[in-house]
């Protein structure tokens, strides 16, 4: 593991970040280290199909109703305590 300075890094951050490819490279900045590995983004973030209007889509309520719904339940349950 390759250990380096924030100012190391940010003056040589391409080579650094060649070198997380073949290993772990840490930068040091007071008490704190920071990791850099290497993950192929496709394995580390898969993307995400895009959802097709269905069923649940067609039968969902408004957000106006859903407001509404909640200020009525809200005020019901001050109604009772009160």
């Amino acid at each position: 593991m390759t250990v380096v300075s924030t100012k190391e890094f940010n003056t040589q951050q391409d080579k650094y970040f060649d070198m997380a490819i073949n290993g772990n490279v840490c930068i040091k900045r007071g008490d704190n280290m920071f990791y850099l590995s290497f993950a192929p983004v496709q394995e580390q973030y898969p993307e995400q199909p895009i959802l097709e209007p269905d069923d649940d889509l067609r039968n969902a309520i408004p957000m106006t109703e859903v407001r509404d719904r909640i200020i009525d339940y809200i005020r019901r349950k001050n109604a009772m305590h009160s």
